[in-house]
């Protein structure tokens, strides 16, 4: 699959979860960061999303360390937390 297809793939499968807040913030996070990522990275966000919501979520807060695997780049900027929308 070309790289722009995949990018649609994920993006769909980002931004729906099944609970609006865990859109928010993979979704957030696809669109802040995705478009950058290279094979690995995809890879790893592929695999990422096969995971629980509540997991990844509190990966994302601190209330949980994320598995070895998913420690690095990824885990980082998903704990910055600076790209979920906020309505004002």
């Amino acid at each position: 699959m070309d790289r722009e297809t995949r990018l649609k793939r994920l993006h769909f499968r980002a931004h729906h979860r099944g609970v609006k807040e865990a859109d928010l913030l993979i979704g957030g996070f696809f669109d802040a960061h995705g478009r950058g990522w290279d094979e690995a990275e995809m890879v790893l966000f592929e695999e990422l999303l096969e995971e629980q919501d509540v997991d990844i979520m509190a990966w994302a807060i601190g209330t949980a360390v994320a598995p070895e695997r998913y420690q690095g780049s990824i885990v980082t900027a998903l704990k910055t937390l600076d790209y979920v929308p906020i309505a004002t």
